[in-house]
């Protein structure tokens, strides 16, 4: 982001990177780029990682993936291989192929918010006019991944919400509308705090 955005690429987020990286992605309301950049913050682990890993232990999938791992032996045939992971838990999803495909990994979660899933990649490259992005899925994790968050928050209407304002209720919400829970809460929060200047 700060090197699109022309600002020094030091790795730290702060008050220059975020005014930056807001004219850069068009974002000219002070109330949506905080809930934006707070959003995508914690879900790239404050701008570290823009691929899923999918690195599960055994006990990991099944905690997190127990309907696709339906047995301890499953998991642990499974464990710590990443790309077979991704082809069992999106397989025939999202306009995905089935295992074999390797539709799965090909079009895994990538980009500030994940995108994830045949379908979505086809939408997000159709909308941006970049019909590579379908067979080279990466660049989504290495060009796009702030303009693919900005599709997320065009295509599921997510400005509305943030035109609520600076409350946990408004927090709340995109959360729930990003995550489909409340996981991180706090540090979302803790987060459009920050970039606010608003104590919540």
């Amino acid at each position: 982001m700060q090197q699109l955005a022309g600002t020094n690429p030091d790795g730290a987020f702060g008050p220059g990177t975020f005014k930056a990286g807001a004219a850069y992605l068009g974002i000219n309301n002070h109330m949506r780029a905080v809930h934006f950049f707070a959003q995508t913050g914690h879900e790239t682990g404050n701008f570290s990682r823009f691929s899923e890993n999918l690195n599960y232990s055994a006990k990991g999938l099944r905690g997190t993936f127990g309907k696709y791992f339906t047995s301890d032996a499953m998991a642990e045939e499974y464990a710590r291989q990443k790309e077979r992971i991704a082809n069992v838990v999106y397989a025939n999803r999202m306009g995905n192929g089935d295992y074999d495909s390797g539709d799965g990994w090909r079009y895994r979660g990538r980009g500030a918010l994940q995108l994830t899933g045949k379908n979505n990649y086809q939408a997000f490259s159709q909308a941006i006019d970049k019909p590579e992005i379908l067979s080279n899925p990466d660049l989504v994790a290495e060009e796009y991944s702030f303009n693919s968050a900005m599709y997320f928050f065009d295509k599921n209407n997510l400005w509305s919400i943030c035109d609520e304002g600076f409350s946990e209720d408004t927090i709340k919400k995109l959360t729930k509308r990003i995550n489909g829970g409340y996981n991180g809460l706090e540090h979302r929060i803790e987060l459009t705090q920050k970039y606010s200047g608003y104590s919540l």
